[in-house]
C-alpha cells in the first residue's frame, strides 16, 4: 500500500473514527461539544462525514479526549512501532500512556504525588487493574481501604466507587490498565492450572 493511499485512508476514517472514540467513552455530542468549545451539529457533522476535519476542529477535540491528535485521527504511522510518550498532568498527577487504542483496553504509568490530595471517590463503566512499581498507595474501593506497596496489584470494578493516590513520604509510580467495556485483567492462579 503506498503513502498516499494511506493517508488517503487514514482522512477517509476520520469521521467513523470521531463516532467510535466519543461512543465508547460514552459522551453525547452536547458533553464533546461543550468539552471541544463548539456545537453539537458540527460534531455531529464531522462524524458522519458531512464535514472536513480541519485542525482547528480536531486540536480542541484530541484536548477534550485527552489524545494526541494522531491517536485522534488514526494517522498512519509508516512502519514506526514506537509509542510516543507524552506526559500529561491531570490532577496533579503526571500521566503517561503507554498505548494507542482509543476506546479498547488503555495502559498508563503514573506518578502520583506526595502532597494531600482529597478523596473524592468516582465511578464509571469498565474495570482496571492496578501494579505499583514503586511507593506506596492508597486504594479505596467501596467500603474497602487499603494500602497497596511496590509489587502488588488490584484489579476492581470501575462502577463500585473508588479513590486511589500516594501514601508515605515519597511519590508512588504505578501502572494502569483500564477497560472501559468492563473486561477484567486476569491473572491465572495456582488453582487455574490444568
Amino acid at each position: 500500500m503506498s503513502e498516499h493511499s494511506d493517508i488517503a485512508n487514514a482522512l477517509a476514517g476520520i469521521g467513523p473514527r470521531l463516532n467510535r472514540i466519543r461512543t465508547q467513552r460514552g459522551f453525547t455530542l452536547q458533553e464533546v461539544a461543550e468539552r471541544a468549545g463548539t456545537s453539537a451539529s458540527t460534531i455531529s457533522r464531522l462524524e458522519s462525514g458531512q464535514r472536513r476535519a480541519s485542525l482547528e476542529l480536531l486540536f480542541p477535540l484530541a484536548r477534550a479526549y485527552g489524545l494526541s491528535l494522531d491517536d485522534l485521527v488514526g494517522a498512519p504511522e509508516f512502519g514506526d512501532p514506537r509509542v510516543r510518550l507524552r506526559p500529561l498532568q491531570r490532577n496533579g498527577r503526571v500521566v503517561i500512556p503507554l498505548t494507542r487504542n482509543p476506546g479498547a483496553v488503555q495502559a498508563w504509568k503514573m506518578v502520583l504525588p506526595v502532597e494531600p490530595v482529597p478523596v473524592e471517590l468516582q465511578r464509571h463503566d469498565g474495570s482496571e487493574w492496578l501494579y505499583v512499581l514503586s511507593g506506596s498507595v492508597r486504594l479505596i474501593v467501596g467500603d474497602r481501604d487499603l494500602v497497596l506497596g511496590a509489587g502488588e496489584v488490584a484489579d476492581f470494578d470501575t462502577r463500585v466507587p473508588h479513590w486511589f493516590g500516594a501514601t508515605g513520604t515519597a511519590p508512588a509510580e504505578i501502572l494502569s490498565l483500564f477497560d472501559r467495556s468492563g473486561a477484567r485483567a486476569h491473572l491465572p492462579e495456582a488453582s487455574d492450572a490444568v
